[in-house]
């Protein structure tokens, strides 16, 4: 069976450990230890200071958010991290400027980068920024996308959205993972976004709650029916093939079936019961 995609993505502040340590120790793919916006001024000095213990043996994907390059903390934030551990990966906010990026990268040490584009500048550029060595992947921070755009209905940040899709493509990169669904008690609104998003391209999902895991992850992984069919595209093998039900299959068709399996963590046939 193939191994599926990263789907969870569980924000944490670093200022409080027993959080971070209860985050590490979750269902969720990938931990996200924020210094950013979860940690207020006077706390931040403390919650970088108590990251190396609590990061000094994690042997999962993780990430740090660190804070902007034109604050006052940006820079220490780097140092930390290009400390840690390998497989912690950094996030970065506030992402438009290449060089400044660039050299965001190189001060966070050999680990993957994640940056995540918060304005009009930073959208125009996704495809240069995600080009950038050592580059991972391209998210969206849609809070401060909103306020830049004046944007205050959700389907405005329709195009920014589709334009992040087009450029990880575009660069190699995986698919984009969605931003926060802030409303935490709405766990039928969270499944339906999740479902749009994963329609439109996106692959995952950050998180606020531990309670948002099970439904991002519900809502991102293929149905039964899913990959029953998808199975039925690749058991028609490879060229332009018309099947009994008169539906056409090709090689793109084909590509949109391997990548439902892989989704799903699915072989391409079902187990064989003898």
């Amino acid at each position: 069976m193939s191994k599926r995609p990263a789907l969870t993505y569980l924000y944490v502040p670093a200022d409080r450990p027993d959080r971070v340590r209860k985050a590490l120790a979750s269902a969720a793919d990938v931990v996200l230890i924020d210094l950013e916006d979860a940690v207020a001024p006077a706390h931040k000095a403390a919650a970088r200071r108590a990251l190396p213990e609590l990061l000094d043996r994690v042997d999962r994907p993780s990430q740090v958010r660190v804070n902007a390059a034109d604050t006052a903390w940006g820079a220490a934030d780097l140092a930390l991290v290009a400390e840690l551990p390998t497989v912690v990966g950094v996030r970065i906010p506030k992402c438009a400027n290449p060089a400044v990026v660039s050299a965001q990268i190189a001060g966070a040490g050999d680990r993957p980068a994640h940056l995540l584009l918060e304005s009009a500048l930073g959208v125009e550029r996704a495809f240069e920024l995600a080009q950038l060595p050592g580059v991972a992947s391209l998210g969206l921070g849609e809070a401060d996308l909103r306020a830049d755009l004046g944007v205050t209905d959700d389907a405005g940040l329709d195009w920014a959205r589709s334009r992040l899709v087009n450029a990880c493509a575009a660069a190699g990169l995986p698919a984009p993972i969605m931003s926060v669904y802030t409303q935490l008690r709405d766990l039928a609104g969270l499944a339906d976004s999740c479902r749009r998003g994963r329609a439109r391209g996106f692959l995952g999902r950050a998180a606020l709650h531990p309670a948002q895991l099970p439904v991002i992850r519900d809502a991102f992984i293929p149905s039964a029916g899913e990959i029953s069919a998808a199975r039925q595209l690749l058991a028609a093998g490879n060229g332009a093939n018309a099947l009994p039900d008169g539906r056409f299959v090709d090689e793109a068709v084909l590509r949109q079936a391997r990548r439902t399996l892989a989704l799903a963590g699915a072989p391409a046939a079902p187990p064989d019961p003898g």
